[in-house]
């Protein structure tokens, strides 16, 4: 094994640790939802505080270990183009466990509960649901989280200037104004971790502000600040940062799908300008979700929702049609890595249907504070954001030691699309008879769908098991089987 050799093997141990790690936390994450449902329909009894805490950790645990397992899928193929720091990934990682750690600790031990939200002033005024320590602990740990994504996306952003001058011609702007040729344009890889970096450190920078005020508040509470500030700084924050989780992972569409079918995923004119509109329309529309809040200026809502509908199209039409296309009597051999990353685009594109409905101001009034805001982001994110994630963790066994799959991974395919449309639909249908979310308990009219969703989100669990222990028989057989998979046809039969 030669040094380059030797230097890869290193950069790809890091990548898989935080794959590993995502892998195991996910299926940790599941099993906290399972048993909401089940509470929710009326199958086993939690206190209402147990409930909020889960519900607190669920929607933190998910969205931050989904953002880690991306980051991975991000930095694996941007590497190829840039030259990134290994120490700071490691960083971003010691970070996240540190910040995991202290969430927890926060959530379990001092009951802290206000769901990932944590709006201005609950996690000060919790009518003694938790205390000072609970809440220090878990607007520490995020805030601890935060600065290890920052370094990594700010790093990121570096060794793109470094390789192509700017952020701008990182996005492919001089190709747009016709300064280059579409065929010198940044590969795919780069346009969408250019667009990443853009968007994430400005939420993230958002957040940060918004949980350090936080924390002056809970430690002294004379001081104060506009609450409807803190709530755009918070969904400037949640949303941008939960948005660009599937923009990291349609990396591994790109470049998976490409290697499989041997055709390149070009950068053309109209895939740089859709990149572009994406990046500032990602920074505005989390107004969406204050679509309910009066006291907004009625300007900034009727953007919410044009901007809105016109967010989801650009990248997610030419990343389908491209995907389509590339595809097309390409004669690929399906697998795990290729089938999960491409029935992800179905996910996406079937996710953002619910979500455009969501940001209809005369709808919003209605729907927005029931359940069908999770089934959107359920099925945008299990069917099209993990699915991309669980499809890179097949790519990397296959690439470092030809792992064969079996008819148990297939198996779990089926299982996993079926798994989480039952989730998704549950959720719903939940939201069509006006089931609000975030209850602890339902009326008899509501659980039959929260338990079909709980047995569908068992069968996900199952699913995902065996892609994850896929994985781990990977690692543990990373040293003896053959290595350095042969993308062509013939071998990918």
């Amino acid at each position: 094994m030669n040094v380059n050799q030797v230097a890869e093997k290193t950069r790809n141990n890091q990548v898989v640790t935080y794959l590993a790690i995502s892998g195991i936390i996910v299926i940790a994450m599941m099993i906290f939802g399972i048993l909401m449902l089940l509470q929710q329909g009326g199958v086993i009894n939690l206190p209402p505080a147990t409930f909020y805490q889960f519900l607190t950790i669920h929607g933190t645990g998910m969205i931050g270990v989904a953002a880690l397992a991306a980051a991975a899928i991000m930095w694996y193929f941007l590497n190829k183009y840039v030259t990134l720091s290994q120490k700071i990934l490691r960083i971003n990682l010691a970070l996240f466990l540190i910040g995991v750690v202290m969430v927890i600790i926060g959530v379990f031990s001092f009951e802290y509960a206000s769901a990932w939200t944590f709006l201005y002033p609950l996690p000060a005024l919790s009518a003694n649901a938790w205390g000072t320590i609970g809440a220090l602990l878990y607007l520490g740990g995020m805030l601890v989280l935060g600065i290890g994504f920052l370094l990594f996306y700010l790093d990121a952003g570096r060794a793109i200037i470094k390789k192509y001058g700017s952020l701008g011609k990182g996005l492919g702007w001089d190709v747009i104004a016709g300064k280059k040729a579409e065929q010198d344009a940044p590969p795919g890889a780069v346009v969408a971790s250019t667009m990443v970096t853009i968007v994430n450190t400005t939420a993230i920078t958002a957040g940060a502000v918004v949980l350090i005020m936080n924390i002056i508040n809970v430690i002294n509470p004379s001081f104060t600040f506009d609450p409807l500030l803190a709530k755009n700084l918070t969904y400037a924050f949640g949303h941008i940062f939960a948005n660009a989780v599937i923009y990291m992972a349609v990396i591994a569409v790109y470049e998976i799908l490409q290697k499989y079918t041997d055709r390149p995923w070009k950068s053309s004119k109209s895939f740089l300008v859709a990149w572009t509109m994406s990046t500032v329309f990602t920074l505005i529309i989390y107004t969406h979700h204050l679509l309910m809040d009066s006291v907004m200026p009625k300007w900034t809502l009727i953007m919410a929702q044009v901007l809105s509908y016109s967010n989801g199209l650009p990248v997610l039409v030419v990343t389908a049609y491209g995907a389509l296309m590339i595809v097309y009597k390409s004669g690929i051999k399906w697998d795990m890595a290729s089938g999960l990353t491409y029935v992800a685009m179905f996910g996406w594109v079937l996710g953002v249907v619910p979500a455009i409905i969501d940001a209809t101001i005369v709808v919003n009034h209605v729907m927005h504070n029931t359940k069908w805001v999770p089934g959107h982001f359920h099925m945008y994110m299990g069917l099209g954001a993990l699915a991309m994630i669980f499809g890179f963790m097949y790519y990397v066994a296959k690439v470092e030691c030809n792992m064969r799959i079996n008819m148990l991974d297939k198996m779990a395919f089926v299982i996993y699309i079926l798994g989480i449309m039952g989730v998704s639909g549950s959720f719903l249908v939940s939201g069509a008879i006006s089931t609000p979310r975030r209850w602890a308990t339902h009326f008899p009219d509501w659980i039959g769908p929260a338990q079909f969703g709980a047995v569908s989100g068992i069968c996900l669990v199952m699913a995902v098991s065996i892609f994850v222990w896929h994985f781990v028989r990977f690692l543990m057989n990373r040293n003896t089987l053959n290595a350095g998979s042969d993308f062509s046809k013939k071998k990918l039969a």
